[in-house]
């Protein structure tokens, strides 16, 4: 397989972004599936699921900053195939989160109103190049509805 296509296996997140409406969205939903499976294989061991989606977070955030810059030469900046600023972003979300149904629900729902409507300057790290732009305002993105997640469960001490 050669270079270009192995970028963009990654950069669409296995093909999600192709679909033509909400790639972003089903991107997000991808990652979920992820972190549903991260938690399967640590049921009991909090630390190493924690660890391991903290670590792929870090190594895909590279990754796929270098799968932005190549795809970008081949479809535009920040094209809506990129998705996998969405994986980084969402999983990004729920790093250092106690895993449950309802925080997986509400990660991926202030994740997707972070990413979309990009307030607190989250717009901004779309300046930078080659494939920081793409992927560093769904970092923020992320880092946003971490931080709202975290204040949600401690202030309702909703840690389910």
């Amino acid at each position: 397989m050669n270079h270009q296509r192995l970028h963009i296996i990654i950069a669409s997140a296995l093909g999600i972004g192709y679909i033509p409406k909400g790639s972003g969205t089903f991107g997000a939903i991808l990652a979920c599936l992820g972190v549903i499976g991260l938690n399967a294989l640590f049921p009991t061991n909090a630390l190493g699921y924690q660890a391991v989606l903290v670590g792929l977070t870090i190594i895909f955030l590279f990754i796929g900053r270098k799968a932005s810059e190549v795809t970008e030469q081949i479809w535009g900046e920040d094209s809506s195939k990129i998705v996998i600023d969405e994986v980084v972003g969402q999983w990004l979300s729920l790093c250092l989160i106690p895993f449950s149904w309802t925080n997986l629900v509400l990660g991926l729902v202030l994740f997707r109103i972070y990413d979309i409507f990009k307030p607190f300057n989250i717009r901004s790290f779309e300046k930078y190049e080659n494939g920081w732009g793409v992927m560093l305002d769904d970092v923020a993105a992320g880092i946003w509805a971490n931080l709202t997640l975290q204040v949600i469960l401690l202030l309702f001490n909703f840690y389910v």
